[in-house]
């Protein structure tokens, strides 16, 4: 049982070439929900600390559920699962379009309303069950072997204990990127106070782009088996973080877990109360409170 490599597929599952589109749109997408809120920087790195949670065990469950069923009928699954990419793509089309016109789709759309449920935590385990099944042609020959051929190889508790390691290399990626843009977000508010009204529209826009793009990835990676400028200038920076990921991971390892650390150390030692105000109805008006 190999957990360092395990971590390794799991660091990789989270840049993988896919699904890779949707980290930067998911990531931005939190700045946006962050941006409409007043809240201390402590109250901001614990959302920040569930919402990458969320999505983490959103994606960590297609995977599971996935694998289990790939091994009475893999073959059928690695041949259609390639068709999945180009039904999500379309679906976060319609999700952007609607989000540009001001809808909210259940279930999907992050949002806090005032006296009402928050549905962030619920959107962000969608959306990680979203950025799963479009990575599933590019990530479950990594998966597969990491729990399933481990457990089969050394048993059901190392394949468990793998499939640990993997969910850790993926979480703690994404948990850090999210911690890091919580931190960076008082700081970043003076350079989106010129965008404030339009900052909602941005994200439509990147998810509908990501929707679109996923539905070109599908059409000539998938269908035609063939590659252009447009996914060689995505592809370009993906391959570049596999490299680096690839070659210095034990070093990605200590940096990632310190900032979780750090992060959960920080929410949970820090003796002062959370003063969070209810979320302002527009971007704007978050906008334009003081920085202090």
């Amino acid at each position: 049982m190999d957990l360092g490599l395990a971590f390794l597929r799991g660091l990789m599952a989270a840049v993988n070439p896919c699904g890779f589109v949707l980290l930067p749109t998911y990531l931005f997408y939190f700045l946006g929900l962050e941006a409409g809120r007043v809240s201390t920087q402590r109250a901001t790195v614990r959302r920040a600390l569930v919402v990458s949670g969320a999505v983490t065990a959103g994606f960590m469950a297609v995977f599971v559920v996935i694998g289990l069923i790939s091994e009475l009928i893999t073959k059928e699954v690695e041949q259609y699962s390639k068709y999945v990419t180009g039904v999500v793509g379309a679906a976060f089309v319609v999700i952007g379009i609607a989000m540009l016109f001001g809808h909210r789709v259940p279930f999907v759309t992050p949002r806090l309303d005032v006296g009402r449920r928050d549905r962030t935590v619920r959107s962000m385990f969608v959306y990680g069950i979203a950025y799963a099944v479009v990575s599933l042609s590019c990530t479950l020959v990594l998966f597969l072997p990491t729990i399933f051929g481990t457990g089969r190889r050394d048993g059901v508790l190392a394949g468990v204990v793998s499939g640990g390691a993997f969910a850790l290399g993926m979480g703690l990626l994404v948990t850090a990127l999210t911690i890091t843009l919580a931190v960076a977000n008082h700081g970043l508010l003076r350079a989106l106070r010129s965008a404030a009204e339009h900052i909602e529209r941005i994200s439509a826009v990147l998810v509908m782009l990501s929707g679109a793009y996923l539905l070109y990835y599908f059409w000539v990676v998938d269908v035609n088996l063939e590659d252009t400028r447009i996914t060689n200038a995505v592809d370009r920076p993906q391959r570049w973080l596999q490299r680096v990921l690839d070659e210095r991971w034990p070093l990605a390892a200590v940096v990632l877990g310190a900032v979780v650390v750090g992060a959960i150390a920080f929410v949970a030692l820090r003796h002062q109360p959370d003063r969070e105000a209810p979320v302002r109805s527009t971007v704007r008006e978050r906008l334009d409170e003081p920085i202090s």
